[in-house]
């Protein structure tokens, strides 16, 4: 889809003048007709009228909407540009009307910023497009009765403590032996990621088989620790070894191996309370982690390929893959981003691999988009990510058409929730977006809907500013909220 942009000050100058021009012929057309001596009736014709008319009609739109765009720039110097935590970095802005395909204003919007997290607003279309309704938890092939061949898809559900029911491990646990084949051809962990935040909640490693979201969870007990998944290494501190409920403890894991050492830091820790630390989620970490759980045994395949609709393949569904982006979405989590991408990918090429199955959707369903990102990874947690805000309208209005407002309005926070919980609180259900955050980034792309009730589409990508992210979204927060006042 080919987006007009009629607050570009070239466009609006020659389509003024073109029309200008147009509307001074016809006008003059009309006076002299009154001076011929032909004797000709001084009545324009009804194609004239027409001509004349639309003329009138159309000038009237780019009028108006040059003077829209001239209102909101207005109000974007003085709520946004001049802004002292802003005014220190660089600002995008763009935002569109899908019902009149009308960009009502844009701001350096396309240019390329780190949009952090809004990267995953791109995961989520993958998602949507290629995974359909409900996760596919594994494919697997009965070999006699209590022996089985598996075949990960990427899956970040199992065992994973927010959900409920768990399909796949129903099916599992009623086997002795396994068979594993991989489908896996990426890194534990993306491109330009930090490699000093590898102990970080928000950096966990990705998998082809995940477990327990691949994390550890280290509890107290009466007589010391436990772990789960089970047969986690721990070194304890002596200052530790006789604890009480009045000393807690502190997890730092190896950069390399699943070694976990624990140190007192003097808080009460309760003993249902976990302390959690990502795993290493190695090729051969994740099917050891499953094999323990189920406490049966596992080789690993080779030399055998099946293709993802071989009718040998039987296919478990884990959860409805809506529960996936909802909790993705609404507290921007990174692991469940970076394994929706795995997970679609498997689906669209029979393999996971983020970097092949960002080519190809960039080459296939997001082939028009109107400037190519540099798109490295699920989660946004890469700075090597680069994207427009025009980019992100685009998205968000391709969504809008494919999988339909009432569905992304389920997925997406609202004020009041998730990492929308202390912005637009007053105004919940009128604006549907994804926050983006790193170190000096921030970013929001999503929905608004104005007390006229216009639907408009919105994208502010701000980088290197030199103050924490709460002033600059409190400052974008006015400005969106004044042009959903006012308009």
């Amino acid at each position: 889809m080919k987006f007009m942009d009629f607050s570009e000050p070239i466009f609006i100058k020659q389509t003024l003048n073109h029309w200008s021009a147009s509307l001074c012929h016809s006008l003059v057309r009309h006076t002299n007709m009154d001076l011929q001596p032909s004797g000709r009736s001084n009545l324009l014709s009804s194609k004239e009228h027409f001509r004349l008319g639309t003329s009138i009609i159309i000038a009237a739109f780019i009028l108006s909407s040059c003077s829209l765009s001239k209102q909101i720039s207005k109000q974007a110097t003085n709520l946004l540009l001049k802004d002292s935590a802003i005014n220190t970095g660089h600002i995008g802005i763009s935002i569109y009307e899908p019902a009149t395909d009308q960009y009502w204003y844009n701001y350096d919007a396309t240019k390329y910023y780190v949009p952090a997290s809004n990267t995953k607003l791109f995961t989520l279309y993958a998602g949507m497009k290629y995974l359909g309704d409900s996760l596919i938890g594994l494919r697997y092939v009965n070999v006699g009765y209590d022996s089985i061949k598996i075949f990960p898809t990427g899956d970040p559900t199992f065992l994973h403590p927010e959900f409920s029911k768990h399909p796949v491990f129903n099916l599992l646990v009623t086997k002795k032996y396994f068979t594993f084949y991989s489908q896996y051809f990426t890194s534990p962990l993306g491109k330009g990621w930090a490699w000093d935040d590898y102990q970080n909640l928000y950096m966990v490693q990705r998998s082809e088989f995940p477990i327990y979201g691949n994390l550890v969870r280290i509890y107290r007990t009466e007589t010391g620790f436990k772990t789960i998944p089970k047969n986690i290494h721990l070194d304890i501190d002596k200052s530790i070894e006789n604890f009480n409920d009045t000393i807690g403890f502190s997890a730092f894991r190896d950069w390399n191996e699943n070694k976990i050492f624990l140190i007192s830091n003097y808080l009460n820790i309760e003993k249902n309370e976990a302390v959690k630390i990502p795993i290493v989620a190695g090729l051969y970490d994740m099917p050891r982690f499953l094999m323990d759980t189920l406490n049966n045994n596992m080789t690993f395949g080779s030399n055998e390929t099946y293709k993802n609709n071989d009718p040998q393949l039987s296919i478990v569904y884990s959860q409805p893959s809506d529960s996936l982006y909802k909790s993705m979405m609404h507290r921007s989590d990174n692991f469940f981003a970076e394994q929706t991408l795995l997970m679609a990918g498997n689906e669209l090429l029979g393999y996971m691999d983020d970097e092949k199955m960002i080519d190809t959707i960039l080459k296939t369903g997001l082939s028009n988009i109107p400037q190519k990102p540099t798109w490295v990874d699920g989660s946004g947690l890469s700075r090597y990510n680069l994207f427009t805000p025009q980019s992100f309208v685009y998205l968000l209005n391709k969504m809008k058409n494919e999988f339909g407002l009432e569905r992304l309005k389920n997925i997406l926070p609202t004020g009041g929730e998730g990492t929308l919980s202390a912005f637009f609180q007053k105004d919940a259900g009128y604006i549907f977006a994804k926050t983006g955050t790193l170190s000096n980034h921030c970013a929001l792309s999503g929905f608004i809907i104005t007390r006229k009730n216009k639907l408009l589409i919105f994208s502010v990508l701000a980088n290197h500013y030199q103050t924490n992210a709460t002033p600059v979204r409190r400052a974008v927060e006015k400005f969106l909220l004044n042009i959903r006042d006012k308009y």
